[in-house]
């Protein structure tokens, strides 16, 4: 159940890690895909765009509770590491106030601006109704989704990427039932669909809370836990609210674009929402390296093994760096058809920019998972303004790409936009990570060795360096990440 990552093989440890991730990514799309097919059959094709015109708008304010949750876990893995179970605590209490807090604001936005957000977008009238009635109910459930996003980043946080995967597998079989009986049996239409994802987000939530319960006494919070001063909420604050903050930059970015992409016509609005999809299923490996490398990461650095800690991000690049090729290739040769098992016959121009789209992005998946590695490498060690800036950038460039490329070269500046947004991205954190590491191979240099036996997996670079045990602040002198630099 709960796993010690400072110890065992870095390759090994990382990659069992990131597999029910992955599965668990995968899971994640069949709770949209089950909505959409659904709604489509049931209630009608209006129905399922209007749907579907609500995806910019949950993305921005849902993505915040995704990317804080998993900066909030990031003090609990490494308290986790360093053996320090009251700092535990703490983390995860102070954890628990602020998504409490932010369920609370997902909640009043998203609820009070659903019309204005869609009639801001420039949403079809007649699908302005169906729209707002979606996202209404699922704001108004803003809580449980919420709430299982964080608590399944503490889960993980202690080394558990299993059991979060049982847990949303259970709640994407209920999804699937739930809407079939919401949406045909009781013709709740739309937000019977959106009602549906909410009690099985709940049911989650409750799993969560059991297992906590039963089998993680580690997180069994007492009276003086809840004590909390001020620097208490000081580092999850800032690394919750920096990769929120990353996520939301990101959706701007992506509505910019999609604004773009709305008036080259329909066909090149379905082959990127086509392509879109097949390019999620492609990434989600890359993603799940990432997030297991961040607790890793985070774990190490509690512990103060920093030779792991480099070990782990050098293996994870290599790793990933293989996978990004690998999935390239299999998109740029099945793209095609692929894509034809969406749209079917007599759309020989979307196939053609959805391939195109595919092949751009295949070709360019390496910088995506050196981006996935370098930031979660960053933000484990517990930094946050490289990380913030690297959104920023991506934010940039495909707004950029939505009002200059996209104007100059049509569909094949939509196929640019989001490698130009990883390359952009990836800057920041690249450089931040290796001023990082130059300080990790100060601190093994002057620190004591805290064992005498090499590490496992020593055939790779450095791995005859010892571990050492010096903290953050044991040499001022040392080249700093990019935290000095943009502060």
């Amino acid at each position: 159940m709960i796993r010690d990552l400072t110890t065992g093989p870095p390759t090994r440890l990382i990659v069992t890690f990131a597999v029910p991730l992955l599965l668990g990514n995968l899971f994640q799309q069949l709770y949209h895909f089950t909505d959409a097919v659904v709604v489509g059959r049931l209630v009608g094709v209006d129905a399922l765009a209007a749907v579907g015109a609500t995806w910019s708008v949950t993305f921005l304010l849902l993505g915040l509770s995704w990317g804080s949750s998993a900066g909030l876990a990031i003090p609990v893995a490494r308290a986790f590491g360093a053996g320090d179970q009251p700092a535990l605590r703490r983390a995860f209490a102070a954890g628990a106030l602020i998504s409490a807090g932010l369920a609370l604001l997902i909640t009043l936005v998203g609820t009070l601006g659903a019309r204005p957000f869609m009639v801001l977008l420039g949403t079809p009238p007649e699908l302005v109704d169906d729209a707002t009635t979606f996202l209404v109910v699922t704001f108004a459930g803003a809580a449980a989704m919420v709430s299982f996003n964080f608590l399944s980043s503490v889960i993980r946080a202690l080394g558990d990427s299993r059991t979060p995967l049982v847990f949303l597998v259970v709640a994407c079989v209920l999804n699937a039932g739930l809407v079939v009986a919401f949406v045909g049996g009781l013709g709740l239409g739309v937000g019977g669909a959106a009602l549906a994802t909410v009690v099985a987000q709940l049911v989650s939530v409750a799993l969560c809370l059991l297992l906590v319960q039963r089998r993680m006494p580690v997180l069994h919070l007492r009276r003086e836990d809840w004590l909390l001063a001020r620097a208490d909420f000081a580092e999850p604050l800032r690394l919750g609210m920096s990769m929120g903050f990353q996520m939301a930059v990101i959706a701007v970015g992506a509505m910019v674009l999609q604004t773009a992409i709305n008036g080259l016509g329909a066909e090149a609005v379905t082959a990127f929402t086509v392509a879109s999809r097949v390019d999620q299923l492609a990434v989600a490996p890359l993603n799940s390296f990432g997030i297991a490398l961040a607790t890793y990461v985070a774990q190490n650095r509690g512990a103060l093994a920093w030779t792991r800690v480099r070990q782990g991000v050098l293996r994870t690049t290599g790793v990933s760096a293989v996978a990004a090729v690998v999935l390239g290739v299999l998109v740029v040769v099945l793209g095609e058809p692929i894509v034809r098992l969406f749209v079917g016959g007599g759309e020989a121009q979307v196939v053609a920019l959805a391939h195109q789209y595919l092949v751009v992005s295949g070709c360019l998946y390496v910088f995506l998972a050196l981006l996935f590695v370098y930031r979660n490498a960053v933000q484990g060690m517990g930094r946050a303004t490289s990380p913030a800036v690297s959104g920023f950038a991506e934010l940039v460039l495909r707004a950029a790409a939505g009002i200059v490329l996209v104007r100059y070269f049509g569909f094949l500046g939509v196929c640019l936009a989001a490698p130009l947004a990883w390359i952009g991205g990836l800057v920041p954190v690249a450089v931040s990570w290796f001023a990082e590491r130059r300080r990790l191979v100060d601190n093994e240099r002057y620190a004591p060795p805290l064992r005498d036996a090499p590490l496992p997996d020593a055939a790779l670079p450095d791995a005859a360096l010892p571990d050492a045990a010096l903290p953050d602040a044991a040499l001022p002198d040392a080249p700093r990440d990019l935290e000095a630099v943009l502060s």
